[in-house]
């Protein structure tokens, strides 16, 4: 249910996974009135093989599908495809916030609980497109690349490096590590972070931005319960290492 004032998203690709046909249905149209093409899959090992061999601007995943679950399907997307860095929206049945915490370390960027208004739907993909959308130029703004503790992340290339490894980071990951690293030693608190990274998105919360800081810890560090790049300023939020 689009309003006519908002305007349609930008074009773009989207992969459906939802094993729910009435739900399936209805997010397929409202993804097509909002101008964006959909391809649908209704079990998980159909929706991983798309993802891997298909490029996309969106992934919209439930988490509760046959074969394999949305969770495992989000986490070998972000692991091994060419939409690694592809904005996820996941959709569950479920509401335990241990659920929603879940899905976001999977690697998804959002999360909608069913039964959802189709309004809230739209309002969520249009963020997630505009995120995307603008991700190039801002990368674009950040300049050079920073190396840091052993740690290279280079913007215009969208790669980040620990030593002779890559790093295989989201989109999120990426804006986080970067901005922390380029800012060695500084401190910024979990609002600042949100308003940088996700910008005006209201379904953000400061949850979210510890959940990014886990996973990027588990990507980064030897042992993320005693982290020695992103270091926790209690009461305070995050910074990079000034050592």
């Amino acid at each position: 249910m689009t309003h006519p004032s908002d305007g349609p998203a930008a074009s773009g690709r989207v992969l459906v996974v939802e094993d729910d046909p009435s739900i399936r249905d209805l997010v397929l149209l409202h993804l097509g009135l909002e101008g964006l093409q959909a391809i649908a899959a209704g079990d998980g090992h159909e929706g991983l093989r798309l993802a891997k061999t298909s490029p996309f601007d969106l992934i919209v995943l439930d988490v509760m599908l046959p074969g394999l679950d949305g969770v495992t399907v989000c986490r070998a997307v972000r692991r091994d495809s060419t939409n690694g860095h592809v904005p996820i929206l996941m959709l569950t049945a479920r509401r335990d916030e241990a659920d929603k915490v879940l899905g976001l370390e999977s690697g998804a960027d959002d999360y909608l609980t069913k039964p959802f208004g189709l309004r809230e739907f739209v309002a969520r993909v249009r963020a997630l497109m505009r995120r995307r959308a603008a991700r190039p130029a801002a990368a674009a703004d950040h300049g050079a690349p920073v190396a840091a503790a052993g740690i290279t992340v280079d913007p215009a290339r969208r790669q980040a490096r620990l030593d002779d490894r890559e790093i295989e980071l989201t989109a999120h990951e990426f804006e986080l590590l970067y901005l922390l690293a380029a800012n060695r030693g500084i401190v910024f608190s979990r609002e600042s972070l949100m308003g940088r990274i996700w910008g005006n998105d209201t379904h953000i919360t400061e949850r979210s931005v510890d959940t990014l800081v886990k996973r990027v810890r588990r990507k980064i560090e030897s042992d993320p319960a005693e982290p020695r790049f992103i270091l926790t300023v209690w009461g305070t939020g995050y910074k990079f290492t000034d050592v």
